[in-house]
């Protein structure tokens, strides 16, 4: 009976057992249902996760252990949406939760202490937000990932108790506060990254306990104070970024025990003094960038120690003294950037023999002597940029058979010596700048075969001869050769560079005729054919150019008349006909309505009215009658003649006076009864009245769409107190003719307040369609307000600032072209220097628009709090390289083949935000580089980091 017993017994225990394995199945069960029911699932990752259909340890993304529990949850990059359920957080069993890169958003559950057996959890890359959990502790996870979401608050007190945490990832969110020192706690962590959030304070020196640590990355945030010298206790350590932070100081010699490191990247602090000594002691370094300092002294000759190196940047710095020749020693340099600091000498004689360069910048120092011939030994050189030295001799021949170069400056040196004719072939090169030199020689003697070339500049030198028929590239747009001593004609075969925007040919001793093939060049902005000896009459087919807005023919032998449709091309701004020999009449139209009298003296030109205040030219007299026959003829026809001059004349004064500032009384007392109006365009002065523009039309975007006499006009009061500088600032507005800037039509002013009168552009801003836009719009939406802030900053006769330049200030029309609605500009943002309206601030805030066309967040996101932490942002993201964890999701299928020009469009996007107002480009600069990647492949994409272009 005993034996029966115990048999029974057993029997029970094995049924009991059973039974709680099934309970803890059927509750795994419904947990994994509950969580599907809180997530959409567009790609259909969740399909098979359904009861009974078989066991759910052949679920997609679900993984068990031997006794069929949920080990793992694998959901990675599914494109999984909705709030996280507080259910995941509910396994017993659960080890590893993998939810990254997913549009998971909300707060993270509470409850994620419950979660006893964790040990890997990662919801990086998602859209979560709200604090981290606070009192938390799980006590075995090794790896706690929730980088790249909008997390906000401060980091828990208790971080120490995950004590036994391996990788801590917080990067990427809205974190402020400090870092608490309780994290020294964590003996076990390997892996620490804060970088890209808001965090302020001092480092903890704590940090030095961390015995294990193998990175730290704590860039991108506002921390102060010194680097602690307790850093250099951590012998594992292998990577260390502190970028982008303010911290003072100089660098502790102490890191120069860091035996194992491999990356150090402090650049964009405020860290003074000299390069330790001990630093040249971390023979396993690979990249050392202390760039964008105030760091001084000597680069010392001890850095020949440094055999692993591969990146040397110590650009935008103070340091002295000449560059170490045994920097030519290092056999793995590929790049060395120097550039901005005050390093004389010369240019050790054997760089690039023993290296393997493929960006060498030393550019704006003090450097002397020659160009090495090894520069290039590598035949991996794309990028040689060494403007503003003291540099003398021949460009070496060794660089006409440099095959991989791709972008050269050298302007600005004291170069002699001729042009190889292999220099004129390299197949790569797209930006060739060498001028300011004292090179000679004719160019047309040597065949031109540049197939990349887009921008060539061999300003002020002294090559002389013809000019080449041409260049061998029929990607050309920007070609200045002015200030040579070239004598020949224009080539006809210049008609064919199709893409030509800026052609400079000034101050040599050209001559001829100006041809009719120049009309042929469409695109052109600017044309500058000064003092040369140029003869004959202006092509008429010069009023063909519709993009023309600065043409400069002063200074020649030019005669006969001006003529009549040059002044009707709308986009003509800017027109210097000086010191020629032309007669007749000024054109009454366009850009010779006020144009300057200095820009037409030195001629036998008269102007048509009385009224011609600008110019300073007399009225053209009546030509004297001597013949009996004109006599007659006149006293026959005299009244008819008299009767139709003077109507001609009572016409032009008419239309010359439309365009006159006028003053004018209105019945309307909303502001006021006294009102001045200017128009800047003919016909809106003939069709629009006061009046008409004071009525009230349909409310339109922050304005007023009205259609007066059959024209449609989008009218906008300003709200703001009207300087007393208004109409000049107007008169510069309203002159704007570009096909990215919408026209002024007539502006309006009185005592109490202004209108702008614009014409009305059928579409909608930018900000409502950026979202559901391709990759090619948006590529050509960038390169379309590049253009037109290249315009504004470069080519109008005063420079023109937009102050607040946003995608709600951009107009998508259409044709797809982006248009600027210009107005007074106004400090509401200034970008982050807040020293007023700028050059600067306009490129601060064009870089906003382009992180807003590739992330699709703009800066007034609430997940950002302070106005520039998307900038912040973005330079982490970029510096991460994981282009899918920072483009729009709706780009993803478009960079399968278009990554590199999205990662080369964000590098434009971090230049153009630069905390600095000095190390932003210019509109130029920009406008070509946009223009080029777009159109061809991008180099240098691997870099994280730009140089002085």
């Amino acid at each position: 009976m005993a034996s029966i017993g115990s048999k029974w017994i057993m029997c029970l225990i094995v049924f009991v057992l059973f039974y709680m394995q099934q309970v803890k199945s059927s509750s795994e069960l419904e947990l994994l249902l509950s969580m599907k029911t809180s997530m959409k699932d567009p790609l259909g990752s969740l399909h098979d996760w359904i009861p009974r259909s078989q066991s759910f340890c052949h679920w997609n993304g679900v993984v068990c252990d031997d006794l069929s529990h949920v080990a793992k949850i694998e959901l990675s990059g599914k494109n999984l949406s909705g709030k996280l359920s507080e259910t995941i957080f509910n396994f017993p069993h659960v080890e590893s939760i993998d939810l990254s890169n997913n549009q998971l958003y909300g707060e993270i559950p509470s409850n994620i202490s419950t979660c006893l057996a964790l040990r890997f959890l990662n919801l990086s890359n998602n859209n979560f937000t709200g604090p981290l959990p606070q009192g938390s502790r799980i006590p075995l996870v090794e790896t706690l990932d929730l980088s790249n979401n909008m997390i906000s608050g401060k980091i828990p007190e208790n971080i120490g108790l995950f004590s036994r945490l391996k990788v801590l990832d917080f990067g990427g969110n809205v974190l402020v506060g400090s870092i608490p020192k309780s994290i020294a706690n964590i003996s076990s962590l390997e892996f620490l990254t804060l970088a890209s959030n808001q965090l302020i304070g001092e480092i903890p020196r704590e940090l030095g306990l961390l015995k294990n640590l193998k990175l730290i990355y704590l860039g991108y945030n506002n921390l102060s104070g010194g680097i602690p010298e307790e850093i250099g206790e951590l012998s594992s350590l292998y990577h260390l970024d502190l970028v982008y932070n303010n911290l003072t100081g100089e660098i502790p010699s102490s890191l120069g025990n860091l035996t194992n490191l491999e990356y150090l990247f402090l650049y964009i602090n405020k860290l003074t003094g000299p390069i330790p000594r001990s630093l040249f002691n971390l023979k396993k370094i690979i990249s050392l960038d202390l760039s964008d300092n105030f760091l001084s002294g000597e680069i010392p000759e001890l850095i020949s120690q440094l055999q692993n190196l591969e990146v040397l940047q110590l650009f935008a710095n103070n340091f002295t003294g000449r560059i170490p020749n045994t920097l030519s020693s290092l056999p793995r340099l590929q790049v060395l950037q120097l550039w901005s600091n005050k390093l004389s000498g010369e240019i050790p004689k054997d760089l690039g023999k023993h290296n393997n360069l493929t960006i060498l910048d030393l550019s704006t120092n003090n450097l002397t002597g020659k160009i090495p011939e090894t520069i290039c030994y590598s035949n991996h050189l794309f990028k040689l940029i060494l403007f503003s030295n003291s540099l003398h001799g021949e460009i070496p021949v060794s660089l006409s058979h440099c095959k991989s170069l791709q972008r050269v400056r050298l302007q600005n040196n004291h170069l002699t010596g001729e042009l190889s004719p292999e220099f004129t072939k390299l197949p790569l090169v797209y930006f060739l700048d060498i001028s300011g030199n004292n090179l000679f020689g004719s160019i047309s003697e040597r065949r031109w075969d540049m197939p990349s070339l887009q921008m060539l500049n061999l300003a002020r030198n002294k090559f002389f001869g013809t000019l080449p028929d041409s260049f061998g590239s029929k990607k050309l747009e920007n070609l200045d050769l002015s200030e040579n001593d070239f004598n020949s004609t224009i080539p006809k075969n210049f008609g064919e560079l199709s893409e030509l925007m800026e052609l400079k040919l000034g101050s040599n001793k050209l001559s001829g005729e100006i041809p009719n093939e120049l009309s042929s060049c469409k695109k052109i902005v600017s044309l500058d054919l000064s003092h040369n000896r140029f003869s004959g009459q202006i092509p008429t087919s010069l009023s063909e150019m519709q993009v023309l807005s600065l043409l400069d023919l002063s200074m020649n032998e030019l005669s006969g008349e001006i003529p009549p449709n040059l002044g009707k091309v709308e986009s003509l701004v800017l027109v210097n006909i000086s010191h020629n020999h032309f007669s007749g009449y000024l054109p009454s139209t366009g850009a010779f309505l006020a144009i300057n009298s200095s820009a037409v003296v030195g001629n036998q030109l008269c102007a048509r009215g009385d009224d011609d205040i600008t110019s300073g030219l007399t009225p053209c007299k009546s030509l004297k009658k001597s013949s009996i026959w004109w006599f007659f003829l006149t006293f026959l026809l005299g009244i008819l003649v008299l009767l139709v001059f003077s109507a001609l004349v009572v016409v032009f004064i008419q239309r010359r006076r439309e365009l006159k500032l006028k003053k004018v009384e209105s019945t309307t007392q909303e502001y006021g009864n006294n009102w001045e109006i200017q128009f800047f365009d003919s016909k809106a002065s003939k069709s629009i009245t006061l009046d008409d523009i004071l009525g009230i039309g349909v409310s339109y975007k922050g304005g007023f769409y009205s259609e007066i006499s059959n024209m449609q006009v989008f009218v906008k009061k300003l709200n703001v107190n009207i300087p007393t500088s208004f109409w000049t600032n107007i008169q510069e507005l309203g002159n704007i003719r570009h096909p990215n800037v919408v026209k002024i039509l007539a502006a309006c002013k009185s005592e109490k307040g202004g209108i702008l009168v614009y014409e009305y552009v059928q579409g909608k801003d930018l900000s409502e369609v950026i979202r559901v836009m391709s990759w090619e719009r948006r590529q050509k939406v960038a390169i379309g307000i590049s253009r037109a802030l290249k315009y504004l900053h470069c080519s109008c006769s005063q420079s023109i600032f937009i102050g607040d330049l946003s995608t709600r200030k951009v107009i998508i029309d259409g044709k797809d072209e982006p248009r600027l609605r210009l107005s007074l500009p106004t400090t509401s943002y200034v970008g982050p220097e807040y020293n007023g309206i700028s050059e600067k601030s306009d490129i601060h805030g064009f870089g906003l628009v382009l992180i807003e066309l590739l992330t699709g967040k703009n800066r007034d996101d609430a997940e950002f709090g302070k106005r520039e932490s998307i900038v912040d942002w973005a330079r982490y993201c970029y510096s991460e390289c994981h282009l899918e964890t920072w483009i729009e999701p709706l780009l993803k299928s478009d960079a399968v083949n278009n990554q590199n020009k999205m990662v080369e469009m964000m590098n434009v996007a971090l230049q153009c935000t630069a905390s600095e107002p000095a190390a932003r480009p210019c509109a130029s600069d920009v406008a070509k580089t946009l223009d080029s990647f777009v159109r061809s492949n991008s180099c240098g994409l691997g870099l994280k980091r730009c140089g002085s272009v």
